[in-house]
């Protein structure tokens, strides 16, 4: 079993709520924490969220000998609600499946999955077991099928004065502006306290926006029709959608009655036996609660906006023998530069996208380290080097023992689960440096491990596989995320003109250059000369710490030049890195020694 963690960060706070609220319901059964993700489109790493905040409190959970499982319900029975755009392999003609089940839905073109659903599965399981994450799967589309809900559909129809009452206090914007005012303190009356999800205004209010966006708070409850309310809906036996209306029910014989407004076909079924429907959404969850015996379940600031279904299933959970789990409002994840994530778009990135180009624990290490109710962004740009930065300077500062406690609490579930470690690199070189090699070398892997093994000629790099996933992850982020016009191109001749026009100082700079590559043939040797050579033209010894703002001017100019001559910019990677993919006898030739 992994070390336990100690009281030092979010998930162990969250936690130890858990196990107490677990306590309190159930002493000494399996506690259950829960995801529920619908398979409608790319799946995000908006919707990652979703999945490893359970993961982390789940796992730490287990580190303490704990028996704890972590479910994932693949909201699978959903309609389909819309066609997404630029979507690969999907055209119009998929608006003919909108209103069926996930798994109705033919997969996009080209797709070797069976369903809409599957296809869209398929990536997140490769990224959870890439990282470590460990699920039972449930998918509605079985439950339901397979009648396991029989007796809580049965009860939701038997309740379902009480569940509208429910549901009828937050159908209106109004009432959910009303709940907002109640939420940030700003409203008159009303009983606080309890479990509610406690928001600034500003959150709130952009939770009520987000809520307007999403049809949170006017989604499908199974609103009221001319024959009264009922909360399941059935899935057309003609058509297979759900443009169906109940007109009747008979609560002694479990006769239910609809209409398809799409193809108008007629229907009286036996719930004891049909299984060709589902509860709808906000009922639905709060029954898979009582069902499962869900402890904790987190959600995004859409489900528990002010009148959304967390919020009601507050209300509605007890009628199914059941509290509302432990639920903390979990942040938007961004991307950088790109507008807040959505699942109904194709073209977000996803967490398969993000292994590209980072290792397992730097992804794990992004979501563990900021609370859930925390924001942020994921960065495909040159940001992502400044992460590989921080991310190797925290594992130098847990290798020597000066970590902070939150920051160690972190690491060690970024690199590890209760079941053990993840995989790493061997030899972790600077993402920047493996990154600067293959943009000099174009992608070619061979001659980028000759010059990182120059990087330290006393330790060499043995194998490739000693670099990887790094080095992968470099060349694909290199290759694939770096505009060409940010790519580095050295020059194939030498640049006369530029070479013509240098005065005797800038000459001698080249000289001094040229005469010292080769006693200076490392990483570190190359560094020592690149910045040494303005100090030995004034006269100061290369190893004397001067600040001094000429020298340093002059040392900016001096790496300009050399630029300038072997990739025709005033920038490019760090100069060291540069010369040692250069290679010495074509630095000299491009400097004109």
């Amino acid at each position: 079993m992994t070390e336990t963690v100690a009281p030092l960060d979010w998930v162990t706070r969250l936690a130890d709520e858990v196990i107490a609220e677990a306590q309190e319901r159930n002493p000494g059964e399996t506690i259950v924490c829960a995801s529920g993700i619908s398979p409608s489109g790319p799946i995000h790493l908006g919707n990652f969220r979703e999945l490893i905040t359970p993961h982390l409190v789940a796992d730490e959970i287990k580190r303490r000998g704990i028996a704890c499982e972590h479910i994932l319900s693949w909201d699978d029975f959903d309609r389909f609600r819309r066609v997404p755009k630029n979507l690969a392999g999907v055209d119009d003609s998929w608006e003919q499946y909108i209103g069926m089940p996930l798994t109705a839905v033919p997969a996009p073109e080209g797709s070797p999955h069976a369903s809409w659903a599957d296809h869209f599965k398929a990536p997140l399981l490769e990224a959870m077991a890439a990282t470590g994450i460990e699920v039972r799967q449930i998918s509605q589309t079985e439950q339901y099928r397979a009648g396991v809900y029989r007796d809580q559909v049965l009860l939701a129809m038997r309740e379902r004065l009480a569940i509208d009452k429910v549901l009828d206090q937050y159908r209106t914007l109004e009432a959910v502006e009303a709940a907002r005012q109640k939420a940030t303190g700003k409203g008159k009356g009303g009983k606080g306290g309890g479990k509610e999800p406690k928001l600034t205004e500003e959150q709130a209010a952009a939770a009520t926006e987000a809520e307007r966006g999403s049809g949170a708070a006017t989604e499908d409850d199974g609103s009221e029709g001319k024959a009264g309310y009922y909360p399941f809906k059935p899935f057309c036996s003609s058509c297979g959608t759900d443009f169906t209306t109940v007109t009747a029910y008979d609560d002694d014989t479990h006769a239910l009655s609809y209409e398809c407004t799409k193809c108008g076909h007629r229907e009286t079924v036996d719930l004891d036996t049909f299984t060709n429907g589902k509860l709808v959404w906000k009922v639905d969850w709060p029954m898979r609660w009582g069902h499962e015996h869900v402890v904790f379940e987190p959600s995004g600031v859409d489900h528990q906006s002010p009148g959304s279904s967390f919020v009601v299933g507050k209300d509605l959970a007890p009628i199914f023998g059941w509290e509302r789990p432990v639920g903390p409002m979990y942040a938007f994840v961004g991307i950088a530069g790109m507008a807040k994530m959505s699942s109904s778009k194709g073209g977000v990135p996803i967490p398969n996208d993000a292994l590209e180009v980072m290792e397992a624990p730097v992804l794990r290490w992004l979501y563990a380290r900021r609370r859930p109710n925390q924001s942020f962004d994921v960065a495909f740009g040159p940001e992502l080097q400044r992460l590989y930065d921080e991310w190797d300077a925290l594992n130098r500062k847990v290798a020597d023992g000066s970590a902070q406690a939150g920051d160690l609490a972190a690491h060690l579930r970024a690199t590890s689960t209760a079941s053990g470690p993840l995989p790493t690199t061997p030899r972790p070189m600077p993402f920047r440096t493996i990154a600067s090699v293959i943009d000099v070398t174009q992608g070619d892997e061979e001659q980028a491990v000759r010059i990182l093994s120059d990087l330290d000629p006393d330790n060499p790099v043995g194998s490739t596989d000693d670099l990887r996933p790094r080095l992968d992850c470099a060349e694909r982020w290199m290759l694939g995320y770096v505009p060409a016009e940010d790519r580095t191109i050295v020059r194939a001749t030498p640049d006369a003109e530029l070479l013509g026009s240098l005065d005797e100082q800038q000459r001698e700079s080249l000289r001094l250059l040229a005469e010292g590559l080769d006693d200076h043939w490392s990483l570190d040797g190359l560094t020592h000369l690149a910045y040494g050579v303005p100090k030995i033209q004034r006269g100061i010894d290369p190893e004397a710490k001067v600040k001094d703002p000429e020298l340093s001017a002059a040392q900016r100019a001096f790496f300009v030049l050399v630029y300038r001559l072997l990739v025709g910019r005033d920038t490019g990677p760090r100069l060291p890195t540069l010369l040692l993919a250069v290679g010495a006898d074509r630095v000299r030739t491009l400097i004109g020694h």
